[in-house]
């Protein structure tokens, strides 16, 4: 996993900045019923998705928790007072304290152990009853757009996806949630180049492939023999799923 300390300065000029921003936080907003009076941002990272949510909504009472400081940090200067560091699987807030709590680009990190299942179920645990929970699901399957890219790397070792819709769709049942909605949105600016694949690779980006291995190296060098080596393909469309606790 990335150390997103490190990351934090460039996460958000590096992930499309405030226009996927604006893109994420639209569709998430589509799926949360417009009664909700406070919400919860789970990993809320730099706070670039969650300052919109807030925005869009002056009558959501907003809060942002992350686990990492120079992420957090950067939230709380975007929403001041109303960030908290904070452990997705052990949530600082007692039983049903909101009306709605989102996850964005956060279940496809959770590959220890049953890490996802206990980020959902927190996310249930705090949700009140007729609450809406928001998540986003199969990240790594939606950076897979039909390009040259994805042709050379179709044959690359991959882990099961922590986030598989049908995963997240099962825990979620195993904790009182039933599917609400889905949605979808572009990633605008995060369509990958043949180059800048490869340097992703030798970052350590593929978990799958680590860094300075030579299958590694393979990968990448035949990446970098692509046409318009420079040239982004087209952006990922991520999706969303929404699911309600009845009440």
């Amino acid at each position: 996993m990335l150390d997103y300390d490190k990351e934090a300065d460039v996460y958000d000029a590096s992930r499309g900045g405030e226009p996927r921003a604006e893109a994420a936080a639209g569709a998430v907003l589509g799926l949360i019923p417009h009664g909700a009076r406070r919400l919860l941002d789970v990993a809320c990272g730099t706070g670039i998705v969650t300052r919109r949510l807030a925005a869009a909504r002056p009558g959501l009472r907003v809060t942002g928790a992350d686990l990492t400081h120079a992420m957090a940090r950067m939230a709380a200067a975007r929403l001041p007072g109303a960030v908290v560091l904070a452990d997705s699987r052990r949530l600082p807030f007692p039983d049903a304290s909101f009306d709605a709590v989102t996850s964005v680009w956060l279940l496809h990190l959770l590959d220890r152990g049953d890490d996802m299942g206990a980020v959902v179920a927190e996310c249930a645990r705090v949700l009140r009853p007729g609450g809406v929970y928001v998540t986003t699901v199969d990240k790594a399957a939606s950076h897979d757009v039909g390009s040259d890219i994805d042709a050379v790397l179709e044959p690359r070792p991959r882990r099961a996806a922590p986030d598989a819709a049908a995963r997240v769709e099962a825990r979620a049942a195993e904790h009182g949630l039933r599917p609400a909605g889905r949605a979808s949105f572009t990633g605008l600016g995060q369509g990958r180049s043949p180059r800048g694949t490869a340097a992703d690779l030798r970052r350590g980006w593929f978990t799958q492939l680590p860094p300075g291995a030579p299958l590694t190296e393979d990968f990448a060098a035949a990446l970098e023999a692509l046409p318009d080596p420079d040239r982004r393909r087209p952006d990922p469309v991520f999706s969303l799923r929404a699911f309600h606790r009845p009440g």
